[in-house]
């Protein structure tokens, strides 16, 4: 396998952005799993403009499949005292597979500070059992450890399709970048397929995800994850992603819309 960390490190300039390989163990299905997609695109961004100031807000679109060679293209769209908008293509050996909207922001000083997102009271990962169990999950999942930390599980005919998933990276090199939390946060498959008993293909189209610390600690600790399907209609289904630090600290909400073809 192709550690997170060596995949990175291997990025090299290329034309007006960078070039790189991605390993078969990181495919889902017949493309690149999507978190990697998006944490290359961010990666990008930030090794063609140091300095940047925290990610607040990152869009992604999954256009088309990715594998082998990759591209990734950034630019920036505006750049002003505090905030930088910055777009992102990737391409992959088919033509454009991802395309990202980045929008980075300067911390200030403020009055206001609320969030309505504290950590569900779950048994602590030590105490979680394997979240797929016996079946072996999507080849891009042995790159990280996932522990099941209630609620629901994939394709166990759930009345409520929620899960509640410890999440770290197996490469103990992994760092403590955006990269390496994007490419975590994407980890779980989609909350929707808990309610189905057998498999059936499923497909990322957008992702949408707001940053809620600047902080983002260590990345040797678990993340909690929360994945909270919404609605299911037409073979396209809605959902939450809610992430927390160990310490119970929210670092990220997003949504996602997925095509589901069952």
């Amino acid at each position: 396998m192709t550690p997170i960390s060596t995949l990175l490190a291997s990025l090299t300039p290329a034309g007006s952005g960078f070039a790189g390989s991605v390993s078969e163990d990181w495919q889902q299905g017949r493309t690149t799993y999507g978190g990697l997609s998006a944490a290359l695109c961010v990666e990008a961004a930030l090794r063609a403009n140091p300095g940047l100031p925290p990610l607040r807000s990152a869009q992604f679109s999954f256009v088309g499949p990715a594998g082998g060679s990759v591209s990734m293209v950034p630019t920036v769209l505006r750049q002003g005292k505090s905030a930088a908008f910055i777009g992102v293509d990737l391409a992959g050996e088919q033509g454009l597979a991802t395309r990202a909207m980045l929008t980075f922001g300067a911390s200030r000083t403020s009055r206001l500070a609320y969030a309505r997102l504290q950590m569900p009271e779950v048994p602590g990962p030590d105490r979680s059992p394997s979240f797929f169990g016996d079946a072996p999950g999507p080849t891009f999942a042995r790159h990280f450890e996932f522990r099941s930390a209630g609620a629901a599980r994939p394709l166990s005919g759930a009345a409520t399709p929620e899960y509640l998933i410890w999440l770290r990276h197996r490469d103990t090199e992994a760092g403590n970048g955006l990269a390496a939390l994007i490419a975590l946060a994407d980890a779980p498959p989609p909350a929707a397929i808990a309610m189905l008993t057998e498999f059936a293909p499923i497909s990322t189209m957008t992702w949408l995800v707001d940053m809620l610390s600047d902080t983002i600690a260590d990345h040797q600790e678990w993340r909690l994850i929360r994945c909270r399907c919404e609605a299911v209609a037409d073979g396209y289904a809605t959902q939450e992603i809610a992430v927390w630090s160990q310490a119970g600290q929210p670092l990220m909400l997003a949504r996602q819309t997925i095509a589901v073809f069952a």
